[in-house]
């Protein structure tokens, strides 16, 4: 019989450590620039769900609820608010007369691109406030950070 070693059981309290103040910093961070959003004069909900759009390509309504995780009819609604909007466009599945394809429109991709770049020069106004040196580890932190979102299973 092979010993396991406890660290190979749990995370060492170190990591845990970390990861606690990675999720805490992530949340912060998340919320500061968020407040660029209310610029656009749309919802977080609706935002989101044009993210997902702009930069997964189109989907059909149950794969949009999916990744946002709700339930269809609510996703229902957030899509009828950005097809109002004219920031999505809605086609039929020519297969499945049932089954739509939700597409970010081109008004709905400038006004992501647009907001993404509200909230980066927002960040990195307040990144000016630290020294090259630590512009750098935070660099190179993202690249971990990076790194570990494309390993992740």
């Amino acid at each position: 019989m092979t010993k396991v070693k406890p660290e190979e059981i749990a995370p060492q309290a170190e990591t845990l450590a970390v990861a606690d103040r990675l999720h805490s910093a992530a949340i912060h961070l998340l919320r500061r620039v968020r407040r660029q959003d209310a610029v656009s004069g749309v919802g977080p909900a609706q935002l989101s769900a044009l993210s997902v759009l702009v930069f997964g390509g189109p989907k059909t309504l149950g794969d949009l609820a999916a990744a946002e995780q709700v339930k269809p009819p609510t996703m229902s609604r957030v899509v009828a608010g950005l097809q109002r909007s004219l920031l999505v466009e809605i086609t039929r599945d020519p297969r499945d007369a049932r089954r739509i394809h939700i597409h970010a429109s081109a008004k709905g991709t400038r006004l992501l691109q647009q907001g993404r770049q509200r909230r980066i020069e927002y960040l990195a106004a307040h990144l000016g406030s630290l020294t090259p040196s630590e512009v750098a580890q935070l660099g190179a932190a993202a690249d971990l950070l990076e790194k570990l979102l494309r390993d992740w299973r």
